[in-house]
């Protein structure tokens, strides 16, 4: 079959046709370099050093800040040198779980307040979510309209 593209063998191969488009590419440039560190990791979390096809790995990229990362050890560092901006993204990821829906500017103080105590303990994330569970925003969140509370251990028969 002569002219037709090869399939591309390995997620980066995949993701480098994808970042063709400059629009995609914008958000790739920050997300991919994260992904790519994380690959030595399969989808149920075992090493491997190899794609499914046998191809190996390449884990390594830059991040957005311009640091190098080489797999999951370097990521882990390059985090580890801005623990505060992790922090900050984490609680603010989990508040949005928490509360079921999205933060608005009158959430981040309680955030900042959040992070600024768990800075005290190592940012412990023990510390992050007691600081969620005993913030005002997840205090005084209501349901929506119309729906139900949802059903405590004995009414769900636990």
């Amino acid at each position: 079959m002569k002219g037709a593209a090869t399939k591309p063998r390995t997620v980066r191969e995949q993701l480098e046709l994808h970042r063709g488009n400059p629009t995609c590419a914008a958000c790739h440039k920050v997300m991919d370099p994260i992904g790519f560190a994380l690959e030595n990791f399969d989808v149920v979390g075992a090493w491997r050093t190899t794609t499914e096809a046998g191809v190996p790995l390449d884990t390594t990229d830059t991040l957005a800040d311009g640091t190098v990362v080489r797999g999951a050890t370097s990521l882990r560092q390059a985090l580890l040198t801005r623990s505060d901006v992790f922090a900050q993204t984490l609680t603010r990821k989990l508040m949005v779980y928490a509360l079921g829906r999205g933060l608005t500017y009158a959430d981040m103080p309680a955030v900042r307040a959040i992070v600024r105590d768990a800075a005290r303990q190592d940012y412990r994330f023990s510390a992050i979510v007691l600081g969620i569970v005993n913030s005002v925003p997840f205090q005084m969140r209501m349901r929506a309209p119309g729906s139900q509370p949802a059903a405590t251990g004995r009414q769900a028969g636990l």
